[in-house]
């Protein structure tokens, strides 16, 4: 008997095992984002589906969740190991240890979800047989957004290349297109288990169900590209320069060369850049990325900083043409990741006017350290942990164009673009455009800026509005209301492009009137529904 239960378990976990892999596989083919691959999306999950409702326990169902939140990790965001390890300096094999020991809490959803269905599945018997496929489906998409994800990484982002699918994004983000994801792998499993219980009239109903709301997607994506095409060519264009000059590793750069020469070097290369820019084509706007001035402007730590803040001034003033670049701002005592808007002044002769905004989106550790965990020994444990302060939250900078017209800019840098409330709440009725100032170099190389581009993509979806996004090493590129990327400059390149961009047309919807709202639905609708189910089948049992 012994012998037998030995087998039994044996097979159970090869079975659990092969189908954690089977999903993993599917899932990094669907993130390469390739045609015909990306249809894998459709069906990814049904392995794993299956073995965890064939879990015998709770306990069972949290190790398939946690095996797939770790092989996942592993499979999808394998090039991170590498990134934090030539950031921090710290050994490969301890960056890869610490992505493996914090996958099932980055990646959650896989781990909670199958625990939810299993409960699902044990309050309900054989009745409600929808139940756990619902909340399964709400589950995750509630916990993704209550999880501490430092990507904001969900399924739906695979869609970013489908034209008319990206589109339903202006609705519920891309957590609204994982969710449909997800719909049709349940309704692909769903009639997997009903062909083979009633045949094939027992597998129509989610066939339906599954290419009905693949339809009414394609549908409502055809509708709002309509909409954009019939109205973008009455719309004039903003003309906007963007530098994207490929210098890396300002930290070794100063330790060889000095941190003036290598001020020096950037600051020239930029105007050198710039100057063919503008005899290319009258700008609006020029643009440099995310602390391309590596030091506080406006309020200079010393003589030679000073000499070089007028020097930028005078740049403005001498071609007359507003500059947004990235820099740092100081107050209080504290530092800040900012976005400087300097704008030609009205006379001749007359100082450029500044504005500014203040990052307020940090990356933990790397560029902010909570102050409940600060302190001189965790500083010394990790050299390489930030000291920017957040800043005030979201704001829409006025800007004067080069032909006196004012341009209503909601800026983000770098991390802010993650989190579509935040950018809902910047991007204001009055709001034209949407500026993102990036520096991606640790990621070069990587699918990383490839992925910080996807989620632009979306937040000029959701709020409908072009995107301008300016970075020291790419992905630079203008992504119109549609998502549509009408100019890019590729990953680890020097260049520069004239960007024209169209005047948001499309109206927005949903995702711009409340952010991210698909998720804390989700989660209330879920433990309703499976808090319901479990009180339920307690009453029947008394």
């Amino acid at each position: 008997m012994l012998g037998r239960e030995e087998a039994s378990s044996g097979r159970r976990f090869s079975g659990g095992l092969g189908a954690v892999l089977a999903t993993t596989l599917a899932l990094w083919v669907f993130s390469l984002l390739r045609m015909p691959w990306t249809l894998l999306g459709w069906v990814a999950l049904v392995p794993w589906l299956v073995v965890v409702d064939r879990a015998r326990s709770s306990r069972e169902a949290l190790l398939l969740g946690a095996g797939l939140s770790v092989t996942f990790s592993a499979a999808v965001l394998g090039w991170f190991p590498g990134a934090l390890q030539s950031y921090s300096g710290a050994p490969l094999w301890l960056c890869w240890l610490l992505m493996l020991l914090l996958a099932p809490v980055f990646q959650l959803q896989f781990p909670v979800t199958a625990l939810a269905r299993q409960l699902a599945r044990r309050a309900v018997g054989n009745r409600a047989g929808w139940l756990p496929p619902m909340v399964s489906v709400l589950v995750y998409v509630g916990v993704e957004w209550l999880a501490p994800k430092p990507f904001a990484d969900t399924l739906g982002q695979g869609f970013v290349y489908s034209e008319r699918l990206r589109q339903f994004a202006d609705v519920a983000g891309a957590p609204g297109l994982t969710l449909a994801l997800l719909f049709v792998n349940e309704c692909v499993f769903a009639m997997g288990r009903a062909f083979r219980t009633r045949g094939a009239p027992g597998a129509l109903k989610p066939l339906v169900a599954a290419v009905a709301l693949v339809v009414v997607m394609l549908g409502y994506g055809s509708f709002r590209l309509a909409q954009y095409v019939v109205e973008r060519s009455t719309q004039t264009a903003l003309v906007v320069g963007a530098v994207q000059a490929n210098i890396i590793n300002y930290e070794k750069l100063k330790a060889e060369h000095g941190t003036y020469e290598v001020v020096r070097m950037i600051l020239d290369t930029h105007y050198a850049l710039s100057d063919s820019l503008l005899r290319e084509a009258p700008l609006d706007v020029l643009i440099w990325p995310e602390t391309v001035y590596p030091t506080p402007f406006g309020v200079p730590k010393s003589e030679a900083g000073a000499e070089l803040d007028a020097e930028i001034s005078a740049y403005v003033a001498a071609r007359n043409v507003p500059l947004i670049f990235g820099s740092y701002d100081v107050e209080g005592g504290k530092e800040f990741n900012a976005a400087m808007f300097l704008s030609p002044g009205d006379k001749e002769g007359e100082a450029p006017t500044r504005k500014v905004y203040r990052k307020s989106k940090l990356f933990p550790l790397t560029e902010w350290v909570p102050e409940l965990i600060d302190s001189p020994g965790l500083r010394e444990w990790l050299p390489w942990t930030g000291r920017w302060s957040p800043g005030s939250g979201p704001r829409t900078v006025l800007l004067k164009r080069r032909d006196g017209r004012i341009l209503r800019v909601a800026p983000l840098i770098c991390y802010d673009t993650l989190f579509p409330s935040y950018v809902a709440d910047e991007a204001t009725a009055t709001a034209d455009l949407l500026l993102t100032l990036s520096n991606d170099s640790w990621f070069g190389g990587t699918p990383g800026p490839r992925l910080h581009l996807t989620h632009a993509v979306f937040r000029s979806i959701e709020t409908r509005r072009p995107q301008v996004r300016v970075t020291n090493s790419g992905v630079s590129a203008l992504i119109d209301d549609t998502g549509e990327i009408l100019t890019e400059i590729g990953d680890g390149q020097r260049g520069t492009a004239v960007m024209r961009v169209p005047w948001h047309t499309a109206g927005y919807f949903l995702a711009r009137r409340w952010g991210n709202w698909l998720g804390p639905v989700a989660l209330v609708m879920a433990v309703a529904l499976l808090g319901g189910a479990v009180l339920g089948g307690r009453g029947e049992r008394y």
